[in-house]
């Protein structure tokens, strides 16, 4: 499948073949929920924590005699149904991964690449390079291109000036080809490639 191919400025600079076994797959969304919901569990910090009974600095004392009060027995006041008590089967600090083969992993991969093809949400760029660190300038360039939320995935290594320039503009996000992931390629507007970028995920495919 050929796709063609434009510069920053917005000028053709002819076509690239793209592989079918990468970016002409039918998607389909159980995988792509899978490897979505699988990066997230990975992201989740799972910091949140609640103190149980046994964490709370209060008396262990029986509160009143068991027996002739006409009131309910009860024992501890750190049971959890006492104000300032500790909470029952509250949260602990854990993690919430859990494991996605991986060829799962990459077979998700192709099909968000897939996608982005499908829905003519994908643009391939000669070169992710800009000739200085202005964001002015690369905001005036993406606004010839049409582009206000997009994921920009550049070669292993990205131009220090593009990177810089991008870096304050809202929605645009870029990343290296390293760092290519299902959840910010659903997530994006328009995702742009770099050739570089295409053959490096050919590559890794192959």
């Amino acid at each position: 499948m050929d796709l063609t191919v434009t510069t920053l400025e917005g000028k053709d600079a002819g076509k690239v073949s793209l592989s079918d076994a990468i970016f002409g797959l039918e998607p389909r969304e159980d995988i792509l929920a899978r490897v979505v919901r699988w990066q997230l569990a990975k992201k989740q910090q799972g910091t949140h924590k609640a103190l149980g009974r046994a964490e709370i600095s209060r008396t262990g004392a029986k509160m009143f005699r068991q027996k002739g009060t006409g009131r309910a027995r009860h024992s501890s006041a750190r049971a959890p149904q006492f104000r300032g008590g500790g909470k029952a089967h509250g949260p602990v600090v854990r993690s919430h991964e859990h494991d996605l083969p991986k060829k799962v992993r990459a077979l998700g991969l192709r099909h968000a690449l897939s996608a982005k093809l499908r829905s003519e949400d994908l643009i391939v760029i000669d070169d992710l390079a800009a000739k200085e660190a202005k964001t002015k300038t690369l905001t005036g360039s993406l606004e010839k291109l049409g582009l206000s939320k997009a994921l920009f995935i550049g070669g292993s290594e990205l131009d220090s000036n593009f990177r810089l320039a991008a870096k304050n503009i809202p929605n645009i996000d870029v990343l290296p080809i390293q760092g290519i992931n299902v959840y910010d390629i659903l997530r994006c507007g328009k995702l742009v490639l770099s050739k570089a970028a295409i053959e490096a995920l050919e590559e890794r495919f192959k």
